[in-house]
């Protein structure tokens, strides 16, 4: 019999269960063990066994560390401490593969190996570790290029789309300022001095697909200056070859990439109005010497 009844339950349902996760982790990780206790004691009881207990953090910062203690250590002692370290997330959340590897083994090392990413904020988020861990976490995170993030109430870390990477919708570089925007508060990011949080949020255009208006006290939202421009001309030339393939072509021969939203319109309707040209010429010569041969030709009509 299960000594978790009640949070296997959540593993029934038809979506992804972060129970199912807790508990693949629990094999090798006795933190996770102690965690799937804990929460089934919450169940239980009806009331959270999280507490509030102190505050912790790294040599010279006062954020990027959340201080998190379980009232009950004599019951689940691998998680009287579990504390949570958010680590600054390159712009618009772009890792290699060796990178990620590279903080899923520092959290298996350090820590519970749960992570989250990303919090609402933006940050490559390493749930659980002990207050003694805390600072062969920062140096080795330190060594390898990277930063804790914001926490507290302090400006968090700026967070972005991908913008002019992958977007063709973007009216700005949001990368770009979200880089300069996070270098230059890291002293608010790291040393809290306001009486509540503070959050930057950019989005290329109105779409606002990080969600910065509703999530951010500072949203920043790409739009036009003035009437979207086009050089009607030349498009009409680019046309004249035959069909456009426009996945691979509008973007790679664009000037100026604020115009290819309006060009890739453009062409797309001339694309789809080819087809109709055709078959009226098709009507007005007469009829096709395959129809009247069944199927085919009815599903062609």
């Amino acid at each position: 019999m299960s000594d978790t009844p009640m949070i296997d339950q959540l593993e029934t349902g038809p979506w992804p269960s972060f129970i199912k996760d807790i508990k693949r982790m629990a094999v090798k990780n006795a933190m996770c063990k102690d965690l799937l206790g804990l929460l089934e004691m919450s169940y239980k009881d009806k009331k959270t066994h999280w507490k509030h207990g102190g505050i912790v953090g790294v040599r010279g910062y006062g954020g990027g560390i959340i201080g998190r203690y379980s009232d009950s250590p004599e019951k689940f002692p691998n998680v009287s401490h579990f504390h949570t370290v958010r680590v600054n997330q390159p712009s618009a959340w772009f890792y290699n593969t060796g990178a990620l590897r590279y903080l899923c083994d520092l959290w298996e090392k350090h820590g519970s190996g749960l992570t989250n990413l990303h919090g609402s904020t933006g940050d490559f988020v390493m749930l659980g570790t002990t207050t003694d861990q805390l600072e062969p976490i920062f140096t080795d995170l330190s060594e390898h290029g990277w930063d804790l993030g914001g926490s507290g109430s302090d400006v968090r870390t700026p967070s972005c789309c991908n913008g002019m990477a992958r977007c063709e919708f973007a009216c700005y570089d949001t990368m770009n300022l979200c880089y300069d925007l996070t270098n230059e508060y890291q002293d608010e990011l790291h040393r809290p001095a306001f009486p509540y949080k503070f959050k930057f949020k950019m989005s290329g255009c109105p779409n606002d697909c990080v969600a910065s208006i509703a999530r951010s006290d500072c949203s920043i939202i790409g739009t036009w200056r003035d009437e979207i421009q086009q050089d009607d001309a030349a498009v009409a030339e680019y046309a004249k070859g035959g069909k456009v393939d426009i996945a691979n072509d509008v973007v790679g021969e664009m000037p100026d990439r604020l115009h290819v939203l309006e060009r890739f319109q453009t062409l797309h309707r001339q694309q789809e109005l080819q087809p109709l040209h055709a078959l009226h010429k098709r009507h007005a010569e007469g009829p096709s010497p395959r129809q009247g041969q069944g199927r085919d030709d009815t599903a062609r009509r």
